[in-house]
């Protein structure tokens, strides 16, 4: 389950996409994306748990997270805004650091089951190349991956609970 996929980005130099496939049926890992008792168990890298977990998830709800490190430091907040929701299928939002100024990314989420297994696609389009290029630099695609490794185990449980 989760096993690991890099998708090659696109041309344009704003983009940057992961794939996973989840031994799991796509309204099981859909309710794991969109429930907050259940995205505070998922979306972080391992060992900065998210501290701050507020969701409104309907098309133009809004959402707010904040993670606090090992040392015991919080990073600044972020979130934004849900673009598109299609049940079991796709998750589109908008997300940016809760700073004056801050580049905004857009952000997919894309779930194509197949024989009771899903496919997740995780799409990010950044503001900018130099704002990827950052993001890339700070930890973003390990940090992503250790957010989808950590998916994996809130999808078995659900799973296992009959979700």
């Amino acid at each position: 389950m989760g096993a690991k996929a890099n998708v090659a980005d696109a041309a344009d130099d704003r983009d940057f996409t992961l794939t996973r496939v989840y031994d799991v049926p796509a309204r099981v890992l859909f309710e794991a994306c969109s429930k907050p008792e259940h995205v505070r168990q998922w979306f972080e890298p391992e060992g900065w748990p998210i501290t701050l977990c507020e969701i409104d998830f309907r098309v133009g709800g809004r959402y707010r997270f904040a993670m606090t490190g090992p040392s015991g430091e919080q990073n600044t907040p972020f979130g934004g805004t849900y673009l598109e929701i299609v049940p079991n299928r796709k998750i589109v939002y908008d997300d940016a650091f809760a700073t004056p100024g801050a580049e905004t990314m857009v952000m997919a989420m894309l779930f194509e089951e197949r024989g009771g297994k899903t496919t997740l696609t995780f799409h990010t389009r950044f503001g900018s190349a130099a704002m990827k290029k950052e993001h890339i630099s700070l930890g973003f695609e390990q940090g992503t991956n250790s957010g989808l490794d950590q998916l994996a185990a809130v999808a078995t449980r659900l799973n296992t609970r009959g979700a």
